[in-house]
């Protein structure tokens, strides 16, 4: 035999393949698996971080037709009237029966629309709210920690104060997390105006050194402690 011509196959036929015949059927399985692997893994962002899935705009019927653009907007009412352990406990607890009874017993007291809160004060059975800005169960987040360091209500709940009906206006996702935890200066305001909805800082300050000195006077933890996983995942 000349040289450069390939050798015959042995008599057993073993050096005739380099790989089984099964081999032929794996090149469009792999290929299948990768152009699949590629439309699950944008799939799964896509519907990871829209909207839907961060319920931005999630907005629940509630039980009792309440405006916070009226109470907490045209009559301004503090936030705290209602939601009294914010600035001393991590939740932010719903208000009983008696605080709207406190008004209700004397304006719009024959009004159909709050029947459900004077049956709840009748009854003592107290009206089951819709909560809105849901937290997963791994996610530790305390209230009092962020009204207590100059973190305005607007900050997580927008403009409340325009809404007749709530809706989230937030993601509350970690990367939204942490991008406040990064550069929590821009996020800051005096204590007193926490939950003053249309508070602006001075104007032509600028929002990163004017909340430099907010940070110190709160003594506010460093940066590795704000991003630290331990933070929220206790």
């Amino acid at each position: 035999m000349s040289e450069g011509k390939s050798k015959a196959p042995k008599a057993d036929g073993s050096g005739r393949f380099l790989f089984p015949r099964g081999a032929n059927y794996l090149a469009p399985v792999a290929g299948v698996g990768v152009v699949g692997g590629l439309l699950y893994v944008t799939t799964l962002f896509a519907l990871g971080a829209s909207p839907k899935t961060l319920a931005v705009g999630y907005q629940p019927i509630q039980p009792v037709p309440y405006s916070h653009a009226l109470h907490a907007g045209k009559l301004g009412l503090d936030c705290r009237y209602c939601h009294t352990t914010v600035e001393k406990t991590a939740f932010a607890n719903l208000p009983p029966t008696q605080t709207c009874m406190n008004c209700h017993s004397k304006i719009w007291d024959k009004s159909e629309k709050l029947k459900p809160v004077r049956d709840s004060w009748t009854s003592g059975e107290p009206v089951h709210w819709i909560k809105i800005h849901n937290l997963a169960n791994y996610v530790y987040f305390n209230h009092s920690a962020h009204v207590n360091h100059g973190v305005g209500c607007v900050e997580c709940h927008g403009r409340i104060d325009r809404m007749d009906v709530v809706s989230q206006q937030q993601p509350l996702s970690m990367g939204w997390c942490l991008d406040c935890h990064r550069v929590p200066e821009t996020h800051l305001r005096p204590k007193d105006q926490v939950t003053n909805m249309g508070w602006q800082r001075p104007q032509g300050a600028d929002p990163f050194v004017f909340g430099v000195d907010l940070r110190k006077q709160y003594k506010i933890h460093d940066y590795a402690y704000m991003t630290s996983c331990y933070t929220c995942h206790r």
